[in-house]
């Protein structure tokens, strides 16, 4: 079984961008946020495989009348998205208490 606290580069990313905007993000706009490091190809399918984790939940975007286009999908970073992150970067072993 995999383990469920690693992250890929792109989602450890992810996750930095949710939390540090400090609300909610669409893909596109991560996408511009992360200088070049994540792809409009591949954004979406990371953030649904990080929603079957559990570590981000989406809604759609409210429509507006007279609006061009789809709703967008919003993302934000859940509590174990950000218990993950927080495991990934204080790891339990390995850190001496002084």
């Amino acid at each position: 079984m995999p383990d469920p606290t690693r992250l890929s580069g792109n989602e450890y990313l992810i996750l930095k961008l949710l939390t540090t905007h400090g609300g909610e993000m669409f893909g596109l706009e991560m996408v511009a946020d992360s200088n070049k490091r994540l792809k409009k190809g591949s954004i979406y399918v990371t953030l649904g495989r990080m929603e079957d984790k559990g570590f981000v939940s989406s809604r759609k975007e409210d429509w507006v009348e007279g609006a061009r286009g789809l709703p967008k999908r919003m993302y934000k970073i859940t509590g174990e998205g950000q218990r993950v992150l927080q495991e990934w970067e204080f790891p339990r072993f390995g850190i001496i208490e002084v």
